[in-house]
């Protein structure tokens, strides 16, 4: 059994979105093979964005999210849900990133003689990225950019190995019958825990 955390990151506090449901799915999934899930919902947390080099190295994590931290430091598998927006992922959740991956947490310190990554090894991550384009036009036009910086230069960077992507194309244009294949296909990833 798996310690899993999703991190929700839809920056619409105000209704359910897809991806929420999406979320939910690979919950159910997981709980019925006995593994913990938790959901942090990035757009509920109150924050502020880091804003200078020294504030990211050397300022202190906001106790708003210390808990998030302490979830993902005890995960063995995270599950990173969002939409994308501009062709990147929603700024809240880069800023959530920005506050809880720091020096000391995710990666060494700057006056480390080479500042390294890795502190988070032993975990995997899953992505999945909702999109109004077709994923395919995603990923082979735009050659999945942003997905292929996420991976590596943050997640892989900490340590994390990635486990699976997933890229669900044509938001707002998808029957029910294809939109609940892929809530299916998410309460089989929660039950694998992948």
């Amino acid at each position: 059994m798996k310690n899993i955390v999703i991190i929700q990151g839809h920056p619409d506090k105000t209704q359910t979105h897809f991806g929420h449901a999406l979320a939910q799915h690979y919950v159910d999934g997981a709980q019925q093979a006995g593994h913990q899930v938790q959901i942090i919902q990035v757009a509920q947390l109150d924050f502020p964005w880091l804003k200078s080099d020294e504030e990211f190295e050397q300022g202190e994590i906001p106790s708003s999210l210390k808990p998030a931290q302490q979830a993902i430091a005890q995960a063995d598998h995270l599950v990173f849900i969002y939409p994308l927006w501009l062709g990147d992922m929603p700024a809240i959740l880069k800023a959530f990133l920005e506050q809880v991956f720091r020096p000391g947490f995710a990666l060494g310190k700057a006056d480390d003689k080479q500042r390294q990554g890795g502190l988070l090894k032993g975990k995997t991550a899953r992505i999945v990225v909702t999109m109004g384009m077709p994923a395919f036009i995603y990923r082979w036009f735009y050659c999945a950019h942003s997905l292929k910086s996420f991976k590596r230069n943050i997640l892989k960077f900490c340590g994390i190995k990635i486990s699976g992507e997933t890229l669900i194309g044509l938001m707002g244009h998808a029957s029910k019958q294809r939109n609940q294949a892929w809530l299916d296909k998410m309460r089989q990833l929660g039950n694998k825990g992948v």
